[in-house]
C-alpha cells in the first residue's frame, strides 16, 4: 500500500532507515495513516536473520503492552451491556485480591491501584520462561500488600490488566481472546491477529532478538505460556494496528461515553494528572493531543501513535528488545506527517559506573545483582558484554536522566558518553529496596 507524495514517503524511508542503522535493531515494519485511512506500509531490515528474511508488511511482530488497549475495550464494551461499571469494585469480581473492596476497575485500567507489577524488568527471568496462569500472577501479586493507597498514585502495573482480563473472562462467560475476536478484530477487519501468548509466532512471522550490551543479536528467549495474558498477549501486523487506531479516531466500535471514559487522562485523589486514560498515555504535540502507547515483550519493541483530531496514526513494530528504535521512529515520523517543528528532543551513578567498567574490564560483582540478574548474565553475556564494550575506551562521562518507581523497584536511565569517540550508550537498571540490581542493561542512545 503506498498512497503517499514520492517526497513524504522519502522522509519516512529515511528516517526508518536511519534509525535501524543507529540503534542495530534488526527490522522494523509500520504502517502510516493520514485523513483517516492507511496510506503507507512499508518493512524495513531482516525480520528473521537465520535465514535471511526481508522485513514485509504482512509479517506479524508481537505488540506488547499496546494490548492493553484491547482488554480496555473490552471492559468497556461489557460496561455499555449494562454487565458491569468501571467504577466497580474489584472485590465485586475478585474479592481475594489485597483491599479489593477500596480498588476499582477504573483504577486497574488507568494503573492507579496500587497492585504491584509482576514483570517491570526488560528481559525474562527465569521463572518466567515457564507457562504459568493468569490465576498463579493473581495469587502471588495480586495478593501482596499494595505499593501505594488505591488512586494516590500512579504507577504502570502489568498486574492490572491480569485482573482486568479476569473480570473480562468472568463477566462474559468466555475467553478474553474469544471475545476480543468477536467484538473487536471481526468488526474491524483485523485478520491476522495472534494470540502470542499460547503459541509462539511462525516461519513466516518476525523473529524476536536480544542483544547483549553492544554484542551480536540473538533469539531471544520467549516468556513461557500464560505470562502476557491480556497484558501484552497479540501479535499482529503493523496493518492490523493501523486498522483500530482508525476506529479510535473514528469512534467507530465503541459508544461515544467508552471513548470519552478511554481517552480521559485520570485524576489522582489529590486532583494531579496521570496524563493516563483507561490503557492509552494521553498527550500533545505542538498543540496537537494524541494517544500514545509502547509495547514490549522478549524480542520485540513497538510504538503507536494516535492524533485523532488531525486522522493521523502511526504504528511502528521492531524485532529487539529494550530498543528505542520503534520510538524514536515514531516520534521522528509524527512532526513530519503533522508538519510542525519536532521537540527538542551521586550514588546510583558511581555505582553503574563501577559496573560498567567492570564489564568492560571482563568482570562482574555478582553480589551488587539479584537472582535473577544474575541469571541473565550468563558466560555468554558477559562476554558479550567485555567484548562490545572495552573497545570503547573508558567513559568522559555517565549521567542520570530519568527516574521512576515500578514493581516495588527503583528504575534509572543513564547516559554514557565517551572522549574519543561518537558512541553514546544508554544504560537501564531496577534497584531492589535492599540496593541490589535487578537489571542492568546497555544500549545504543537515542
Amino acid at each position: 500500500m503506498d498512497t503517499i507524495p514520492p517526497e513524504l514517503k522519502l522522509k519516512i524511508d529515511t528516517a526508518a532507515g536511519q534509525i535501524l542503522s543507529d540503534t542495530g535493531v534488526p527490522s522494523a515494519s509500520i504502517a502510516i495513516v493520514e485523513h483517516g485511512s492507511i496510506v503507507y506500509t512499508h518493512g524495513y531490515g531482516k525480520a528473521r536473520l537465520d535465514p535471511p528474511e526481508i522485513a514485509a508488511p504482512k509479517m506479524r511482530y508481537s505488540i506488547g503492552s499496546i494490548s492493553k488497549q484491547f482488554t480496555a475495550a473490552a471492559i468497556l464494551m461489557l460496561e455499555q451491556q449494562g454487565k458491569l461499571s468501571i467504577d466497580d469494585p474489584v472485590s465485586k469480581y475478585l474479592p481475594d485480591l489485597t483491599r479489593a473492596n477500596e480498588v476499582t476497575i477504573r483504577m486497574l485500567l488507568s494503573h492507579t491501584s496500587g497492585y504491584q507489577d509482576y514483570y517491570a524488568e526488560d528481559y525474562t527471568m527465569p521463572p518466567m520462561r515457564v507457562a504459568t496462569t493468569a490465576q498463579h500472577i493473581l495469587d502471588v501479586w495480586g495478593k501482596k500488600p499494595l505499593d501505594f493507597d488505591p488512586g494516590t498514585k500512579w504507577q504502570y502495573s502489568n498486574t492490572n490488566y491480569v485482573i482486568a482480563g479476569q473480570i473480562v473472562e468472568k463477566v462474559s462467560g468466555m475467553p478474553l481472546m474469544k471475545f476480543l475476536r468477536a467484538h473487536v478484530f471481526r468488526p474491524l477487519d483485523m485478520k491476522a491477529v495472534w494470540n502470542s501468548d499460547v503459541e509462539k509466532l511462525g516461519d513466516t512471522d518476525a523473529q524476536g532478538y536480544v542483544r547483549y550490551a553492544l554484542g551480536p543479536l540473538r533469539p531471544a528467549v520467549g516468556e513461557g505460556k500464560g505470562w502476557m495474558f491480556a497484558a501484552g498477549e497479540l501479535a499482529m501486523p503493523a496493518y492490523d494496528l493501523a486498522q483500530w487506531d482508525i476506529s479510535m479516531m473514528d469512534r467507530s466500535l465503541l459508544a461515544t461515553k467508552s471513548y470519552d471514559e478511554m481517552a480521559d487522562a485520570v485524576k489522582l485523589k489529590d486532583g494531579s494528572d496521570t496524563h493516563y486514560g483507561l490503557g492509552v498515555f494521553v498527550r500533545e504535540l505542538s498543540g496537537h493531543p494524541y494517544y500514545e502507547h509502547s509495547g514490549e515483550v522478549s524480542g520485540f519493541v513497538s510504538e503507536n501513535e494516535v492524533f485523532p483530531q488531525d486522522k493521523i496514526a502511526i504504528a511502528v513494530l521492531t524485532n529487539q528488545d529494550a530498543s528505542p528504535a520503534a520510538e524514536r521512529i515514531a516520534r521522528q515520523l509524527g512532526p513530519i506527517l503533522l508538519g510542525v517543528e519536532e521537540a527538542p528532543a551521586n550514588k546510583a551513578e558511581e555505582q553503574a559506573l563501577t559496573v560498567f567498567k567492570g564489564f568492560q574490564q571482563g568482570r562482574i560483582d555478582r553480589s551488587l545483582f539479584t537472582e535473577n540478574c544474575n541469571a541473565y548474565f550468563s558466560q555468554q553475556a558477559v562476554d558479550d558484554f567485555h567484548s562490545s564494550l572495552a573497545p570503547l575506551g573508558t567513559p568522559s562521562g555517565l549521567k542520570q536522566v530519568g527516574e521512576d518507581e515500578r514493581g516495588g523497584m527503583t528504575f534509572r536511565i543513564y547516559r554514557v558518553e565517551f572522549p574519543h569517540s561518537s558512541q553514546r550508550l544508554t544504560i537501564t537498571t531496577y534497584t531492589m529496596p535492599d540496593g541490589k540490581l535487578e537489571q542492568y542493561l546497555v544500549m545504543p542512545a537515542d
